[in-house]
């Protein structure tokens, strides 16, 4: 647990328990732990009693936490966060009996919101989605996806990009920014979904050129794009090197859970209609499941995602919020958490789990998502007496700090 230094450590934190995650099973649970840190990476962690020297001697600037639990930063790997207005009308519509489905054919649902995204310059776009991204990281997220898709043209989608990396830059966190250009028709090309997927091959390379891209994301669903015009997408992008994901089987299964793994996909998420064959081709190729609980919840669905054959394939099972302005305006990763225990029937340890370990391993980062020596220097403290408390309470502010790479944001 402890690496030697010949110099030393710019951080240590003490007089708190440690919930490291750095096995298989169970929290990893370290009662009076401490965690020390330099140059952004973990240096130690492990009992007090086994530190090599006092304190003071070790580390530049000793924090002590006076109790409380210190765990991963948080890690949501699914997010829609950058978006212009809102769909607050549409909550009101599917409250009346109104469908996704209905709403998305009836030129709501995602193209309402390209409406507003396009009408938004760059510096308007970053000014409201800024503070989205806030509300995750004050409640532990220290790193998150971003996702483009309401741009709907080279512009657009570029100035999402563009956005996702300022919103890294100005909060500390670390962003990966996901090209969703897939995500929907826009009406120009109404009628003509091939030759709209004709732009988004044409597209991905120039924006991946720029420096904006992590990975590559497609909506394959009945109300998006077929596997046929997805695997095009998906072709691009390996010629790029890109990693991809899928918005997969939410509607109904359209073998996406399959599709995505066949390209070594980071993950397949949302997957509520996942066949067992589609859970075996995520397992035979290290596909993670990302299970988004928000908009579950707020679409009030009731087909649960096979999370059974998840358990019984190994495939792993990230928690993610889908934070968006449509079907999931989830601004929490721990209550994402807790959603996942209620209605999904998580564990407290499988949520906080699926919100770190697998979190990262969906976005393809080994660096982060456990404390251990070596690893980037995110976690947070949190005022609770145990770590399901993190899954048990209904919002509140838990965190009493927040540091990414070892620096302190909250």
């Amino acid at each position: 647990m402890v690496s030697s230094a010949d110099t030393r450590w710019d951080g240590l934190i003490v007089g708190a328990s440690l919930a490291t995650l750095d096995a298989d099973a169970g929290y990893g649970a370290i009662e009076d732990g401490a965690l020390g840190w330099r140059d952004g990476m973990l240096s130690y962690v492990g009992p007090r009693a086994a530190l090599p020297d006092s304190p003071a001697a070790l580390a530049e600037q000793v924090v002590d936490a006076d109790g409380g639990w210190i765990t991963p930063g948080l890690v949501d790997c699914h997010t829609h966060l950058v978006f212009a207005g809102d769909r607050a009308g549409e909550f009101e519509q599917r409250l009346q009996g109104a469908s996704y489905e209905q709403i998305a054919r009836a030129g709501g649902g995602i193209v309402s919101t390209v409406r507003a995204t396009r009408a938004a310059d760059e510096q308007q776009l970053l000014a409201q989605s800024l503070p989205r991204a806030q509300a995750l990281l004050a409640d532990g997220v220290t790193t998150l996806e971003i996702k483009s898709g309401y741009g709907l043209d080279y512009d657009n989608e570029r100035k999402m990009l563009r956005v996702a990396r300022r919103i890294g830059e100005a909060l500390g966190v670390g962003v990966r920014a996901t090209f969703l250009g897939a995500h929907a028709l826009p009406p120009e090309f109404a009628g003509d979904p091939d030759g709209y997927i004709d732009r988004v091959c044409e597209w991905l390379p120039r924006l991946h050129g720029e420096g904006l891209v992590d990975a590559v994301d497609a909506f394959c669903e009945r109300i998006g794009f077929d596997a046929v015009q997805t695997r095009r997408v998906f072709e691009t992008a390996r010629t790029l090197g890109l990693p991809v994901k899928l918005h997969a089987d939410q509607l109904s299964d359209g073998q996406g859970a399959a599709l995505v793994a066949e390209f070594g996909g980071l993950s397949a998420d949302h997957v509520e209609h996942t066949s067992l064959d589609g859970v075996r081709a995520m397992a035979e190729h290290g596909t993670a499941a990302v299970l988004l609980p928000g908009a579950f919840h707020v679409l009030r669905e009731t087909k649960l995602p096979p999370l059974d054959e998840f358990r019984a394939q190994h495939v792993p099972m990230a928690v993610a919020t889908d934070c968006n302005p449509g079907t999931s305006p989830l601004q929490s990763l721990r209550l994402a958490m807790s959603l996942a225990c209620t209605h999904f029937k998580l564990t407290p340890e499988e949520a906080l789990r699926g919100a770190t370990v697998h979190g990262a391993r969906a976005l393809g980062l080994s660096d982060r998502g456990a404390l251990r020596v070596g690893a980037r220097a995110d976690f947070v403290h949190w005022a609770v007496s145990r770590p399901a408390e993190l899954c048990y309470w209904l919002g509140g502010g838990l965190a009493r700090s927040v540091y990414a790479g070892g620096r302190k944001l909250v």
